[in-house]
């Protein structure tokens, strides 16, 4: 073989060589030149947030709310990155996920946080808020400051409370105007003690099952209908595979943002006040956002369906609370006294006893 032939070869060897581990580990270049826009990302610190509903929901815009706070705040520093719709974990899974260190931050609905307290019950029991007026100072007062230090025996750490309104009824049998309407029927309800008991004295066969699963248990014929807030129905369109709405302001729905408390704790003092301030800031801006989207999506599920809506009278209201009453002294051992008198007190400072 001729000189040329053979180092055409052992050229090809070489590229071939080359190709397969990397030019650079062959042929070191010049370090590349400095991009300014990549000044500070060594020390960018990152929170991941997970949450189980979409976007357009009043928790979603607070999480995107709180992400965009806090990065104006640190200067882009602590990056906030939020994964909606139950993409990393459904809302059975996420405090266990927040605890073992697989995301920072959650915000699961205060009805799942039983299994941490039963104090939380008190938020769950029918008709404790007449208003929203009432609900925030409930949430943010007395009442729901002690829920959140609760939060502490279990090495948590409590942010704040979101809320997302008051929840309503829709199924495929009625219409639903009397608590005897519900009996017999399926309807699809968060794991909760006091949730279940609620529908046992109504007569339902309660089935409980993932926020994220509720419209295919719907679609398929597996449940009657489900409770939720305005918001919930029409992000995840329940209004599509549901004959009947009641607006019945039964309950309240809202979140509990939290964070572990050894990632809390590894924080420096700096970062610990820009995740509060910003928190703060997006708690108040979701009081009056979480009212306006329920209002507007109301709107839209009136608009956009044929689902028929009913609104439950005064009178009827007071069948129902009474009903459901029950539940007060049923519960008082477990969520306590003192949390129940606060709550007395402020249903009678707002009329709010049905």
């Amino acid at each position: 073989m001729k000189k040329t032939s053979v180092y055409l070869v052992l050229v090809c060897i070489v590229l071939a060589l080359a190709a397969y581990l990397g030019y650079s580990n062959l042929f070191p270049q010049a370090e590349p030149p400095y991009d300014d826009d990549q000044e500070g990302l060594s020390g960018q610190i990152v929170f991941k947030f997970s949450h189980v509903v979409a976007e357009n929901t009043p928790k979603g815009q607070a999480a995107a709310k709180f992400a965009e706070l806090v990065a104006e705040k640190s200067n882009g520093k602590i990056q906030i990155v939020v994964f909606p719709n139950g993409s990393l974990y459904s809302d059975i899974e996420e405090i266990n996920a927040l605890k073992d260190g697989q995301v920072q931050i959650i915000a699961p609905s205060t009805s799942k946080l039983g299994e941490l307290s039963p104090k939380w019950g008190i938020l769950d029991l029918p008709f404790a808020f007449g208003s929203h007026e009432a609900m925030q100072r409930g949430i943010h007062g007395d009442i729901g400051q002690k829920l959140l230090e609760s939060l502490q025996e279990n090495e948590l750490v409590g942010l704040a409370h979101w809320s997302n309104g008051f929840k309503q009824i829709t199924t495929n049998t009625g219409p639903v105007l009397n608590p005897a309407d519900l009996t017999g029927q399926k309807l699809r309800i968060m794991p909760n003690e006091i949730i279940r008991e609620q529908f046992r004295l109504l007569g339902v066969e309660s089935h409980e099952e993932s926020f994220n699963s509720t419209y295919n248990l719907i679609e398929a014929g597996k449940v009657d209908g489900e409770e939720n807030t305005i918001s919930n129905i029409y992000s995840k369109k329940f209004y599509n595979v549901q004959q009947h709405l009641t607006i019945s302001n039964h309950g309240y729905l809202g979140y509990a943002v939290m964070m572990d408390q050894n990632v809390w704790n590894q924080q420096s003092d700096d970062t610990k006040r820009i995740l509060l301030e910003a928190m703060e800031e997006t708690t108040a801006w979701n009081d009056k956002n979480a009212i306006k989207i329920n209002e507007e999506q109301l709107a839209l599920i009136k608009q956009q369906s044929d689902i028929q809506i009913h609104e439950l009278t005064a009178a009827q209201k007071q069948q129902w609370a009474e009903k459901l009453a029950p539940l007060y002294e049923q519960f008082s051992g477990e969520i306590g006294t003192d949390l129940l008198e606060e709550l007395e007190t402020l249903q009678e400072s707002y009329k709010t006893t049905p």
